[in-house]
Order: structure tokens, then C-alpha cells, then sequence
């Protein structure tokens, strides 16, 4: 009966171990947060619904899930000029913040799975590596 029990409990701390552990995207999500925090909350705020007419919102951001390239490229080198999100125009600049590609493909996930947005494809490391001038 011993051998049952502690077999059992064996058992039991192992599946609830397996459901514990996070998908790469959560773990990206996860670290993401903490670089928005530090890099991108002063300006898009909190809430991701940014500053109207001077710093465009992430939330439900139809930008940033039109513009998958053009929003890492701009994570990556700086973004000027114009650009229009959710029907509204933004003219403003945002300087490239020095990030890893690591760190952009985290941030991405993030942004990409918060606020009512959703995406289904992971950005990686790679892909944010493949991006140019």
C-alpha cells in the first residue's frame, strides 16, 4: 500500500510539474512585459492606448497586426514619419531604443497578446534578426 501512495504522489507531482511549465510564448510574453515596462510604457502607457495624436495606441492596434515588419522594424531602428493606426493619423518620431533582437521579439509578443489584440505566429528572435534598414 506504501508503494501505491508514494507512486500516487509521485504521479500527481509530476503531471501537476508538466502543467506548470509555460509554452516559449508565454516565457516571451513573460520577459516582454518587463522590457514594455522599462522602454514603452512612458509613451503608450500602461493601457497600450498610447497618447491620441502624439504617440499611437498598441491596443487593438490595426497598425501593428497589418505591419508586422514595418512595427518590428520600427522597434529596431527608430520610427519617422507618418503613419495612420485605427483610422487616425500620427506624425511623430520614436528613436531606436538600443534592444536586443531577443528583447524585440519579446516585447512583440507581448504587445501582439495584450490589450485585446491577438497573434497566433510567435516572433522570434530570427525573424527580428532578418529585418533591415
Amino acid at each position: 500500500m506504501k508503494i501505491f501512495a508514494t507512486l500516487y504522489v509521485l504521479f500527481i507531482t509530476i503531471s501537476f510539474s508538466f502543467l506548470k511549465q509555460q509554452t516559449p510564448l508565454q516565457e516571451s510574453i513573460e520577459r516582454g512585459k518587463e522590457v514594455y515596462s522599462d522602454f514603452c510604457v512612458t509613451c503608450h502607457l500602461e493601457n497600450g492606448e498610447g497618447i491620441p495624436s502624439t504617440f499611437p495606441p498598441l491596443a487593438k492596434s490595426d497598425y501593428l497586426l497589418n505591419n508586422r515588419n514595418k512595427s518590428i522594424k520600427g522597434l529596431k531602428y527608430g520610427q519617422q514619419g507618418e503613419i495612420i493606426v485605427n483610422g487616425l493619423i500620427y506624425n511623430n518620431s520614436m528613436p531606436a531604443l538600443g534592444l536586443e533582437d531577443e528583447e524585440i521579439a519579446d516585447v512583440m509578443n507581448y504587445i501582439l497578446n495584450s490589450w485585446e489584440n491577438t497573434s497566433n505566429k510567435m516572433v522570434t528572435p530570427e525573424e527580428v534578426s532578418k529585418i533591415t534598414e
